[in-house]
């Protein structure tokens, strides 16, 4: 007799089912590992979000592999209590000067991080490796807690590596820009100060001529140095500079500027090419400093007996403003370092054409600074057969609605 329908779907009910086959759960050093390039692109984005400059994709994520795979070794090692109480002190930095997160710190400083866009970066790091592994986990159990607790420990002590050398970093540009600062001060109040001693001793008329124009030349570039300081400082505070935009005529500003460049380095001639519709609203005190800024930076720079050409030109929607320079080409890979703070510490010594001559380097970061405020731009290009070319362009439409602080 054949069982009936109803009886086999008993017996089949009735059966012991076989276990399910439970899935390895995935280790947070494996993950790691295996999703590194998904973790390294979601760092590049919101690195990209933070970054002051235009960097690239490498520049951004320089180190970033590196201290991910040292984070997913340290999980897995042995780990004793004096171990764990050091590293929860900041005591186990060891090799701090040779870890990639160490590397990470110093190349963040030299791209103008601030120690709270490098301390982002890694809580972003690690909010999204856990986001993206804990779906993977399945039950959260006592292994779970403790690689999260090893990956937690791992995250902080990169973080502290990265934050040392950022720090002896900033310590050792401060110190190094305040010797300079002081080293290029000495020469015009030694300027003044000679010529307090010969108004002492009743000079001719000639001789009085001579000192004034001494004096003017001396104050000139103490108040230009002390202008770059103003602004460098407001922009590392966030205020921004004041701005005040209204209707000028930027060709009578340029010349001015010229003039004042001129008095600066009097053995530079200085060329003007100034022509089109130059009527519009700007701010002529920031526009003063930004033209100053990119002749004095030429005449500082260029070569002996070579003009330092000014071309400014206006049309219906921007006013755009050139200055060349001959003199040794700038390469590549520094056309946009230039523009950053304090990028010049290190340049060579004065070649003897004019011992005033300053290495603060505040100046072109001041002028673009200036220019981005206008709703505008500067750029560089450099060879030795056209010379050294600042750009600048100033659009008209964005000059009004500039930020005002």
């Amino acid at each position: 007799m054949k069982p009936s329908l109803h009886s086999v779907f008993s017996i089949v009910a009735r059966r012991p089912r076989a276990p399910a086959t439970p899935q390895p759960r995935v280790r947070l050093r494996q993950f790691i590992d295996g999703h590194m390039e998904q973790i390294l692109t979601e760092w590049v984005a919101f690195a990209r979000t933070l970054d002051p400059g235009a960097m690239s994709v490498s520049q951004l994520s320089d180190h970033a592999e590196g201290m991910l795979r040292s984070i997913a070794i340290d999980i897995d090692e042995s780990q004793n209590e004096q171990e764990r109480y050091d590293k929860s002190r900041g005591h186990a930095l060891g090799d701090a000067a040779r870890s990639a997160a160490s590397v990470h710190g110093k190349l963040r400083h030299a791209s103008n991080f601030s120690l709270l866009q490098l301390s982002a970066e890694f809580r972003a790091l690690r909010a999204t490796v856990l986001r993206l592994w804990l779906p993977l986990v399945g039950e959260i159990n006592a292994d779970t807690m403790r690689e999260v607790i090893r990956f937690n420990e791992a995250i902080d002590q990169a973080l502290a590596e990265s934050i040392l050398t950022w720090s002896a970093r900033a310590d050792q540009v401060r110190e190094l820009f305040l010797a300079i600062l002081g080293h290029d001060l000495r020469a015009p109040l030694s300027t003044l100060s000679l010529a307090g001693e010969l108004l002492g001793r009743e000079p001719s008329a000639a001789d009085t001529a001579q000192i004034g124009a001494r004096v003017r030349r001396g104050s000139r570039l103490m108040a230009g140095m002390v202008e770059d300081l103003i602004g460098y400082t407001r922009t590392q505070l966030g205020n921004g500079m004041p701005m005040a935009p209204a209707t000028i005529d930027v060709g009578a500003v340029a010349r001015a500027a010229v003039e004042d460049a001129s008095a600066t380095h009097p053995r530079t001639r200085f060329e003007t090419a100034i022509q089109g519709d130059l009527v519009g609203t700007f701010d002529s005190v920031r526009l003063h400093q930004l033209f100053t800024n990119l002749l004095v930076n030429a005449g500082q720079h260029g070569a002996e007996g070579q003009p330092v050409t000014l071309h400014v030109e206006g049309d219906a929607d921007s006013v755009t403003v050139q200055v060349r320079n001959r003199g040794p080409a700038i390469p590549q890979e520094s056309w946009e370092s230039i523009f950053q703070p304090l990028v010049q510490l290190s340049a060579e010594e004065s070649d003897g054409r004019d011992v005033n001559r300053t290495s603060l380097g505040l100046g072109l970061f001041v002028a673009r600074e200036i220019a981005v405020l206008h709703g505008g731009s500067i750029a560089v290009r450099s060879d030795e057969a056209e010379g050294t070319v600042f750009t600048a362009r100033l659009p008209r439409s964005a000059a009004v609605q500039a930020g005002v602080h």
